[in-house]
């Protein structure tokens, strides 16, 4: 396992924050991860996160229920969101994968055989239910992806000493046990830094979400 580079977070003249993984960058993935706003941003701004991050503006979002639902995405989307699903996987170019969180993981996958992605919902109980497991079986399923040649990035989540259930670790011992090829963690813990990030359980469910996204 790797600790994630980081790229950018500081002040931009754009009016969204964005944090990068060079990891993902490397591999031709446009990605974002939203930093703290005021006011925070809420699901009608994608279109506009999408436009500034320079990501395609056809767009899935899952509708997370904290399970271990997996929904492949073809074609146009147009925003949709998709019910019962904390993970969504896609092969199609120009669409842009979207996921919301404020202490759950957000877990990016790409396979360099095949090209295909998944964006994955990972919180206490997602990850309890093998979500991201669940993922990597959907990408071999429909694309003949193979984990070996897998990168895994876990994002900003909260951790102990924060919270008593180290999902974070958890979700690590899946991504290895299902044999990813290169497993990387962020390192970063949303209810660390406030500055930069929120977190539901150290602002007491008072606080906005971030969105991960990814595209080809």
């Amino acid at each position: 396992m790797e600790h994630a580079g980081l790229d950018g977070g500081g002040p931009s003249a754009r009016a969204v924050n964005f944090l990068r993984f060079p990891e993902l960058e490397a591999r031709g993935l446009r990605h974002a991860f939203t930093l703290r706003s005021a006011p925070p941003l809420i699901s009608k701004d994608v279109p506009r996160i999408l436009q500034e991050a320079e990501l395609p503006e056809n767009y899935a979002i899952g509708e997370q229920t904290h399970g271990a639902g997996v929904a492949v995405i073809r074609g146009e989307s147009e925003g949709k969101v998709i019910p019962t699903v904390d993970a969504l996987v896609t092969r199609e170019k120009n669409l842009s994968l979207v996921i919301r969180v404020a202490d759950c993981g957000p877990v990016w996958i790409h396979c360099g055989k095949t090209g295909a992605i998944a964006l994955v919902h990972s919180g206490r109980r997602g990850t309890e239910a093998g979500v991201v497991p669940a993922a990597i079986r959907r990408m071999r399923e429909e694309f003949g992806s193979d984990p070996q040649q897998m990168l895994a990035l876990l994002g900003p989540c909260i951790r102990p000493p924060h919270y008593d259930v180290d999902f974070a670790s958890q979700i690590l011992r899946q991504l290895h046990g299902e044999n990813v090829g290169k497993v990387v963690d962020s390192g970063l813990c949303t209810a660390t830094d406030l500055e930069r990030f929120y977190s539901y359980r150290a602002e007491h469910g008072q606080t906005g979400r971030h969105f991960a996204m990814v595209a080809l």
